[in-house]
């Protein structure tokens, strides 16, 4: 076995690797709540980038409903970046014995 193409495979892995990461964290996901009343968007590194509600269900005497639609919506997002993460990264990172 040549320990110099090992390497090489190794180093050309890690680099698949860190671009699959940048891609995944440029990357906007979005969550939704109440079929569309609320929509949150974050991007790969789970960071919330945006949320928007429905007029519709801005009355005063609705806030814990809101309130917990709003979580629905970013847990929601924040699901899809991962399985983005677990289905791009994940083969790769088992290869080099890496977590995720």
């Amino acid at each position: 076995m040549d320990i110099n193409k090992l390497m090489q495979q190794a180093q050309a892995m890690q680099k698949q690797l860190e671009k699959a990461t940048e891609q995944i964290n440029a990357t906007e996901f979005e969550g939704v709540a109440s079929n569309g009343l609320v929509k949150v968007t974050v991007n790969g590194e789970n960071k919330v980038l945006s949320v928007s509600l429905d007029p519709g269900i801005l009355n005063p005497e609705d806030k814990e409903m809101i309130e917990d639609l709003i979580m629905i919506a970013v847990n929601d997002a924040i699901s899809k970046a991962d399985e983005m993460k677990k289905e791009r990264l994940g083969s790769m990172a088992s290869a080099m014995g890496l977590p995720l």
